[in-house]
């Protein structure tokens, strides 16, 4: 059973007054179980967009998304040929956990009480029992003592570990992480980094939109590269490294590495 798969997705972002912009161009992927999947190439190059797709924040114009093999999208002309309840596909979509750039956490609550909200509203898990798992979660990335702490008062590295750990605290068994480290800073990024690595060996299906080349090359299973917004290569990591097939592949890692 694949975790994710598309095939053939299209989108266009259309803004008044400006010329359409085709962000994703036929992308098809396979994401297998306990796989993490590393998609790198220059901004723009639909990556984000991608991930958004596959739980619901970007809506497609044509193809299929399927989540643990459930065809959940099937569009044509940005319509949605798959009849199905919106809380069936919302518990599908539970399985998807994600983890964005920005921590997005609430500025009013403790580490705890922001990892402990989703579990009990919508999981429906009893308060105590939401809160011990939250506990156990915040200590799996390393902030137990941290849980009564707002998130002003942390780093931002411990800020987006409170975001995984908000994250995983939903039980997903797909995580879609979207340049986790993007808004850190330098010394800040080795411990989010440390954490993903932690739920890669532990065999948490990832799939990972980073300019972290050192992960991408250490943690990864396959690294797709993208490039105005179509899948141009697909592979190893060594072989993608050191010897990638395409020219524009060749050409952006001559320019990061």
């Amino acid at each position: 059973m694949s975790m994710v798969k598309t095939e053939g997705l299209y989108k266009t972002f259309h803004k008044t007054g400006r010329t359409p912009l085709e962000v994703l161009k036929n992308v098809s992927l396979t994401v297998e179980q306990s796989e993490v999947v590393c998609i790198i190439g220059p901004s723009g190059a639909g990556k984000s967009t991608y991930l958004r797709t596959l739980n619901r924040l970007e809506t497609i114009d044509e193809g299929q998304i399927y989540i643990e093999d459930n065809l959940i999208f099937d569009c044509q002309h940005g319509v949605n040929k798959i009849k199905m309840h919106n809380d069936e596909r919302n518990k599908i979509l539970l399985e998807v956990g994600m983890v964005f750039q920005r921590f997005n956490l609430f500025p009013h609550k403790t580490a705890l009480e922001n990892v402990m909200l989703s579990p009990h509203h919508v999981r429906k898990l009893p308060q105590e029992e939401a809160r011990a798992k939250s506990c156990q979660i915040l200590e799996r990335v390393g902030l137990s003592d941290k849980i009564n702490t707002y998130p002003a008062q942390l780093s931002g590295g411990q800020q987006q570990r409170v975001a995984i750990a908000r994250a995983l605290a939903m039980e997903p068994r797909i995580m879609l992480f979207d340049e986790p480290t993007s808004s850190l800073d330098p010394e800040l990024v080795g411990e989010v980094l440390a954490v993903m690595k932690q739920l890669a060996s532990a065999g948490m299906t990832m799939l990972v939109v980073s300019h972290e080349m050192g992960f991408a090359r250490e943690v990864a299973s396959r690294v797709v590269f993208m490039y105005e917004g179509s899948i141009m290569e697909i592979g190893k990591p060594k072989e993608l490294f050191t010897n990638p097939q395409n020219d524009r592949t060749r050409q952006f890692l001559q320019s990061v590495l």
